[in-house]
């Protein structure tokens, strides 16, 4: 059941939403084997209570939006495993359904405030699971991105998410396809990029990244995830004067993702009374993203319910 208040309405209030920690990272924790091409998305075909189970974990850590387990699902993907377009379809549209059945059993065990979902679309270079979503850069030209992005996003968005997560962007190319893709879709979208500093992780400038969706009616927030999170305070500045818009931020723990071996590697850096600084820059939804697991959430709830 969608929360009467939209989550757009809830932005436009000045209201911080809390977001929730990353999905992998709590399956792995519950037991669950992740090293395939699929990754979580593998288990909406083979163990869906799995993923209500991590849902309802942030849930009741404090956070008021699922973000869906469908950053690695796609057409092209779930092919490669032998699953054909209409079931792979149904896995699609399930994604956002787990997501709700976890917010109708926090409801059940207490938890009274709006809780929304926001289905995940992942960049193109997560179906290759070869690290290229960190890089960019294809080879594929805007219009043969934005076939590649459509059909999922209209499956998506037929299963009635509160907003679609354009999520780990690494590429303004990437970003200019999929803001084409969400036309006439009737579902708002937030877009996030993966950062290194001052520029994309394909190199392009944040101010030029983010001015794509200064004009763009149906994203509601703009900003970064899946980075450093000694990347944000910079992005939230620049997302916010450059496009007027709150702010969306959720990085990753601070350790760095080995796509050759498949790990992360580092320390965590994430800080969750950091969470301030970038509310008062612009951020208005904020949670975490890789290796930022429940107790960060809750903290990070804790921090922004006292401020």
């Amino acid at each position: 059941m969608t929360s009467h208040l939209t989550l757009a309405a809830a932005l436009t209030t000045g209201r911080t939403v809390v977001l929730d920690g990353g999905m992998s990272n709590q399956l792995e924790s519950a037991g669950h084997d992740l090293s395939d091409e699929l990754w979580s998305a593998r288990l909406l075909a083979e163990q869906p209570e799995a993923i209500t189970e991590a849902h309802l974990a942030y849930f009741l850590a404090g956070a008021d939006v699922a973000i869906t387990a469908s950053y690695q699902a796609t057409f092209e993907g779930f092919a490669k495993r032998g699953i054909e377009r209409e079931r792979a379809a149904e896995l699609l549209g399930l994604s956002v359904g787990l997501a709700r059945d976890a917010a109708t059993q926090a409801r059940a065990k207490g938890v009274t405030r709006p809780l929304w979902v926001a289905a995940s679309v992942g960049p193109y270079g997560a179906m290759l699971a070869d690290g290229s979503e960190y890089r960019g850069r294809y080879g594929l030209t805007v219009a043969e991105l934005e076939a590649f992005h459509r059909p999922r996003l209209e499956v998506l968005a037929a299963a009635g998410p509160d907003v679609l997560a354009l999520e780990t962007v690494p590429d303004a190319d990437e970003a200019e396809a999929l803001l084409r893709a969400v036309r006439g879709l009737g579902v708002p979208a937030w877009l996030s990029y993966s950062v290194a500093g001052d520029r994309t992780r394909a190199g392009q400038p944040l101010e030029e990244a983010f001015a794509l969706a200064a004009d763009a009616d149906e994203v509601v927030a703009v900003g970064v995830n899946c980075c450093a999170p000694e990347d944000v305070d910079a992005a939230v500045e620049t997302a916010a004067r450059v496009t007027g818009k709150p702010v969306v931020v959720y990085p990753n723990s601070g350790e760095a993702w080995d796509a050759e071996a498949r790990a992360w590697n580092g320390r965590s850096s994430f800080a969750p009374e950091e969470v301030q600084g970038w509310r008062e820059s612009g951020a208005r939804l904020i949670g975490g993203c890789c290796r930022v697991g429940p107790e960060a959430i809750t903290s990070l709830a804790a921090t922004l319910a006292k401020s």
